[in-house]
């Protein structure tokens, strides 16, 4: 009985190891999450709510492995004498929080998270600027330094909140240099506006170049 009390008595405290290693997966990714959040949402201002956490996501990725990797070991680790021994009266208590069922779908649901960057481009619509006829002369094109770009998903949000605007004929972002390369008729829209425009996402315009 003082075995199967140990045993019962550790399994809180290893769901609470596995909760914080969901939580750690749900926090790398949030940065990522948000702007996906912000679109379905209609409030593109809460896009770049959470960027500030990137800096932290690689020791967050390395939290949650680390955690799923020792519940799965502790899990599937060969059984001593002691718990052999309680077998029939663990399998009478055993609950679903103590499965290895659960542990699948958290370890699942965690993975998901962590590679939520890779795929976050998918819940965007591949919207295009309305065309425009611009006279050449009107064209311009301009490249914008943003902060607060972090993933894939953060360029998705720009180049589709931009290309809502009017006369943009173009829009490509790109987080890893934190730019994005806009073509517009300055005919009918202009700096300000785009600047505005990408300042109401949550994200920060800090600087623009004009390019041929």
């Amino acid at each position: 009985m003082s075995a199967w009390k140990t045993i019962s008595e550790s399994r809180p405290s290893s769901n609470r190891l596995i909760g914080a290693g969901l939580l750690s997966a749900i926090a790398a990714s949030l940065c990522c999450i948000t702007p996906v959040l912000a679109l379905i949402a209609g409030s593109t201002g809460m896009a770049a709510t959470f960027s500030w956490l990137e800096p932290a996501r690689p020791f967050l990725t390395g939290i949650t492995v680390v955690i799923l990797a020792f519940a799965w070991w502790n899990k599937l680790k060969p059984e001593t004498k002691e718990e052999i021994a309680c077998h029939c009266e663990e399998d009478t208590k055993r609950s679903f929080w103590q499965s290895k069922k659960y542990l699948s779908i958290v370890t699942f649901f965690a993975a998901s998270m962590l590679a939520f960057p890779y795929y976050t481009h998918l819940f965007y619509p591949r919207s295009q600027p309305v065309a425009v006829i611009a006279e050449p002369g009107n064209i311009q094109k301009t490249e914008f330094l943003i902060n607060g770009m972090t993933c894939k998903g953060c360029e998705e949000h720009i180049e589709h909140t931009v290309s809502q605007i009017p006369g943009l004929i173009e829009a490509a972002a790109d987080h890893r240099n934190g730019t994005a390369m806009v073509r517009f008729d300055e005919s009918k829209t202009n700096i300000e506006e785009i600047i505005e425009t990408i300042n109401k996402t949550g994200f920060t315009v800090i600087d623009f170049t004009f390019r041929e």
